[in-house]
């Protein structure tokens, strides 16, 4: 049987749950995304996870609340490896939203003496690898966002793009996300466009249909299982008569 390859693949938590965090990284996983938009995450309790998945070895990755300044600092401030920013409409936005993200001259990041820092003062050169360090991902999930994306991949802001394909369909009066043809051409776009610019595309595909498409279109990492799903399918599995 062929070993299994996590080197593209990631994990979704909802909740701070450290025991799930143990086990993907058990399992293989090394790559998490912490939904803290539509989940239940607190600042301490995201600390805490954030500090053991580094500890661990994995790359955590944040969606933050919404396209604010406070979220995105705060995520990058416990430590993450990226943030994934919600709710873009246009280039303008994602300019003034991914500045947050990075430090000046770059950006507007205000520095914090926390976890990244060493909870104390930094020479020039902590800010210039923060700056290369930490990834922004704008999210390309609204008819506008799709419409400005190789504007928004060419903003030195933005290291690449994190589709939201559910959003996506609603936004563009298709109703519910199915993998259709229609959806596939939005993303094929996005993954030209990235590949364009020479910057990463990330994808939640839940599915083999949307992992061998994504990974033919050159995706940098797949968010393939998310917790609430893990424990659906676990439970139904175990329910099955024998």
């Amino acid at each position: 049987m062929a070993e299994l390859d996590f080197s593209r693949l990631a994990v979704w938590l909802s909740t701070p749950h450290q025991a799930m965090l143990e086990i993907a990284h058990d399992v293989g996983y090394r790559r998490v995304v912490l939904d803290v938009e539509h989940g239940l995450f607190d600042l301490d309790a995201t600390d805490k996870l954030v500090a053991l998945a580094r500890a661990l070895g994995m790359a955590i990755f944040v969606k933050v609340l919404g396209p604010e300044t406070i979220p995105i600092q705060q995520a990058l401030d416990m430590g993450c490896d990226g943030v994934i920013i919600p709710h873009i409409e246009d280039v303008a936005q994602a300019a003034r939203v991914t500045a947050a993200a990075k430090y000046p001259p770059l950006g507007g990041r205000s520095f914090s003496g926390t976890r990244p820092a060493r909870y104390g003062g930094a020479p020039q050169s902590y800010y210039d690898g923060e700056n290369r360090r930490t990834r922004c991902f704008p999210m390309i999930e609204s008819a506008a966002a799709l419409a400005d994306v190789e504007a928004i991949l060419a903003l030195p802001t933005v290291d690449g793009v994190f589709m939201g394909p559910s959003d996506l369909s609603l936004s563009r009066g298709r109703g519910a996300y199915r993998n259709g043809p229609e959806d596939q051409a939005d993303l094929r776009r996005v993954a030209a466009a990235a590949t364009r610019a020479g910057k990463p595309w990330i994808m939640p595909a839940w599915s083999d249909a949307e992992r061998r498409l994504s990974e033919q279109l050159g995706v940098d990492f797949m968010v393939v299982i998310d917790e609430f799903g893990a424990l659906r399918w676990a439970l139904t599995e175990a329910a099955k008569p024998v």
